[in-house]
């Protein structure tokens, strides 16, 4: 399964290239004013109407096989998804330790005392 995700995002950017070279290459809508006046598009390797139809056609076939291979790497991403999900998410399990809020050296009794017979507790009264 891994040869062919790899495979189709291979194609995709390749599409995706060349897609974007083609819509660069095409003439806008205004370009035929321009004809009108002795353009020369009878001169085109194309023929005489130019290029529009036959660029058009390769763009229009570019981007289906662009949303083709879109729709793919969707599929292998959700597929990829469901497998981790699956897999489960591992627990840090927190360890416990002992409270850090007394002074380095100093060790309490059962009762709360220091060693020096001072109470670290304060006094509510």
């Amino acid at each position: 399964m891994d040869l062919m995700e790899t495979l189709v995002v291979v194609v995709h950017v390749v599409i995706a290239v060349a897609l974007v070279g083609l819509v660069l290459i095409q003439q806008g809508k205004g370009a035929d004013a321009g004809a009108a006046f002795g353009g020369g598009a009878s001169q085109t390797v194309f023929g005489s109407q130019g290029s529009g139809s036959f660029l058009t056609r390769m763009t229009t076939l570019m981007a289906v096989v662009f949303f083709v291979t879109s729709f793919s790497l969707a599929i292998f991403a959700k597929q990829r998804a469901e497998v981790a999900g699956e897999a489960g998410i591992p627990v840090v399990q927190e360890s416990r330790q002992a409270p850090a809020d007394t002074a380095p050296g100093v060790e309490e009794s059962a009762n709360g005392e220091a060693e020096g017979g001072e109470s670290q507790l304060p006094d509510l009264e």
